[in-house]
């Protein structure tokens, strides 16, 4: 008996340690980076320009935020304007991953919207402004590891409701020989990262988006809905609904409010554009101002994953999004506001959704339940609670026009080209984290 026991007692054990020494490394950098961040009239932003048309940093780089007229048949509301930031750049997300030790160089990162200070960001994560020094601040390390032609390459999408056609290059590198590891920087595991992933606001989204973007496939995959069939379904979707955007100047947008402070829909609901002025001592610069986007505090990613054919398949969502004219899948349920996310909470908008109760169902198997946050270079201590539940093989589920079931492999030939949004990509790499490559 106790025999049988041991590898469970030392896989808790080593657990333990892994997460003691993490959290020591995690408090040792906690302590030696700063973060002030405070907010600031949009119209003295050091080193930006607001004008009636946009809002730009004066060496016409980085990006600038500047008004969209959208017109849909997909969405109740059919027409309407929003700020929207354009970053023509395409940025590194990239990772180096040793090819003796099987595991990923990655950094404590401060980021203004960071709600944890620091999170666990890529060896890289940097835009063009950034690593060609535009800002006149220090290089970025490992940048040369990613100069050069990867096989392990994805450009990725961004947020489409907030990005206008945002891409990333998103990248793991191999590296054999030895490396000298700036301190900021640690050798992490994959047992380490699963244990970090269980951890609030802690690895963050570009770190995600990479691992996400290289899942191995399933040597045994069957899928119930063939290529042809899914073509065909698209084609009829494409056809029935369409979205088109117009750029406009800011001055141009209805039911927004410009002020010297903000930009905020009139409704206060939805985001508003707020300035910021930041402060560290652990980045390429040590100071600067920029606008921000602030959101709800927490928006809900959700999978509903179920075996058929003994593969499991994950419900997806067809949409269409402001930020591109291209149609693309998100999860099974991707909402900008989530209010049950703390006990008590009134879930009444919840449940609207027709699928939100596999997800408050205490019979439901739970794979995955994490708050993570946002991407905290542009988005201002926003978080999403990732869910992802796996329903019975007898739940009979009755699915509306737009939804589809993808099996694990089409959803991997999905990511790879550019099909599956940030949201949906991230949950289903965090779920398949162990086939990361």
């Amino acid at each position: 008996m106790v025999g049988d026991l041991l590898p469970t007692f030392q896989k808790l054990r080593y657990l333990k340690m892994t997460d003691v020494m993490i959290s020591k490394w995690l408090i040792n950098q906690r302590k030696k980076h700063s973060l002030i961040v405070k907010k600031k009239d949009l119209y003295k932003l050091n080193n930006w320009v607001f004008n009636k048309k946009e809002i730009y940093h004066n060496s016409k780089k980085f990006f600038k935020i500047a008004g969209l007229r959208i017109k849909s048949n997909f969405y109740k509301k059919r027409n309407w304007d929003q700020p929207i930031i354009f970053q023509n750049e395409i940025g590194i997300l990239g990772i180096i991953k040793s090819s003796k030790t099987n595991k990923y160089l990655l950094q404590a990162k401060v980021e203004p919207g960071n709600i944890n200070k620091i999170q666990i960001s890529p060896t890289v994560q940097a835009t063009k402004s950034n690593y060609s020094r535009v800002h006149g601040g220090k290089k970025i390390p490992y940048l040369k590891y990613f100069k050069k032609k990867n096989k392990n390459f994805s450009l990725q999408t961004e947020q489409a409701f907030r990005y206008f056609n945002k891409k990333n290059s998103n990248i793991i590198t191999y590296v054999s020989k030895k490396l000298d590891i700036h301190e900021n920087f640690r050798w992490f595991s994959k047992k380490e990262i699963n244990i970090l992933l269980k951890k609030k606001n802690l690895i963050n989204m570009d770190t995600l988006s990479v691992f996400s973007s290289f899942i191995k496939k399933n040597k045994r995959d069957f899928p119930i809905n063939s290529k042809t069939s899914i073509i065909k379904w698209k084609k009829s979707l494409n056809k029935k609904y369409f979205l088109t955007n117009e750029i406009i100047n800011l001055n141009l947008i209805k039911n927004w409010k410009i002020t010297k402070t903000k930009i905020a829909h009139q409704t206060n609901n939805y985001f508003s554009i707020i300035g910021i002025k930041v402060k560290t001592n652990q980045r390429e610069i040590t100071a600067w101002d920029q606008p921000i986007i602030q959101g709800s505090k927490m928006a809900f990613a959700g999978y509903l994953i179920k075996k058929f054919q003994n593969t499991n398949h994950y419900l997806c969502r067809y949409i269409l999004k402001p930020g591109s004219v291209e149609s693309t899948y998100t999860c099974s349920i991707n909402m900008s506001k989530f209010s049950g996310y703390k006990k008590n909470k009134d879930l009444t908008y919840f449940q609207k959704n027709l699928f939100s109760k596999y997800f408050i169902n205490s019979n439901v198997k739970i794979l995955y339940d994490n708050i993570l946050s946002d991407e905290g270079g542009r988005f201002y201590q926003s978080q999403i609670r990732y869910m992802a539940c796996k329903i019975e093989q007898d739940e009979d589920i009755i699915l509306p026009e737009n939804y589809i079931w993808f099996s694990q492999n089409q959803i991997i030939d999905l990511i790879r080209k550019q099909k599956i949004d940030i949201e949906a990509r991230l949950l289903f790499g965090i779920v398949n984290f162990k086939e990361t490559i």
